[in-house]
């Protein structure tokens, strides 16, 4: 079957593959986030818009669990996941924070475009909306997005109480994730 799969780029078979692969990806990414709300959890609202820098589709990184990183077979079969089916090269890993880094062949740098947009894999779909659900969002340089804590407007009326100097308001406003 991986025969079939390096014969054609984006083809029929190919996108089949995605199509479940997305479907297992959308279900689960759903759960996942659904169990998150009932535990209280709250993710920051997102902002801006996608400038097209092209950093989130450069150098896709992903962070392996541990049956990925710990066990070869698994790691193996995970790797050739990600270059068969997704298109992604590995570049580098790094071994404390279990992620490999790709490079995308999709992704065509001077168009700025992934060549197999319509099946493209759920991670690249979910992003910036996957960062949000962290502690302390943070995105790719040149993103044009952002995270907006959920009570952002309350805080800045707390702010503006307060009459802080402006370096400092600006500080603060940044690290709470306000604008």
């Amino acid at each position: 079957m991986w025969r079939i799969l390096t014969l054609v780029k984006d083809r029929v078979v190919l996108r089949i593959v995605k199509r479940v692969a997305l479907a297992h990806f959308t279900l689960n990414l759903a759960a996942h986030r659904a169990w998150r709300r009932l535990r209280g959890e709250r993710p920051f609202r997102l902002a801006g818009d996608c400038g097209r820098c092209g950093a989130c589709c450069e150098v896709p990184s992903i962070r392996a669990s541990r049956l990925a990183w710990y066990f070869p077979t698994a790691r193996a079969l995970f790797l050739a996941w990600q270059r068969r089916v997704n298109g992604f090269e590995l570049v580098s890993v790094d071994r404390r924070t279990r992620v490999f880094t790709f490079r995308c062949t999709h992704y065509d740098p001077a168009t700025r475009s992934c060549d197999s947009y319509d099946s493209r894999p759920g991670m690249c779909r979910d992003y910036p909306r996957l960062q949000v659900w962290s502690a302390a969002p943070a995105f790719l340089p040149g993103c044009g997005y952002r995270a907006v804590a959920g009570n952002a407007d309350a805080l800045i009326r707390e702010l503006a109480v307060r009459k802080l100097d402006p370096e400092r308001e600006a500080q603060l406003r940044r690290d709470l994730h306000l604008d």
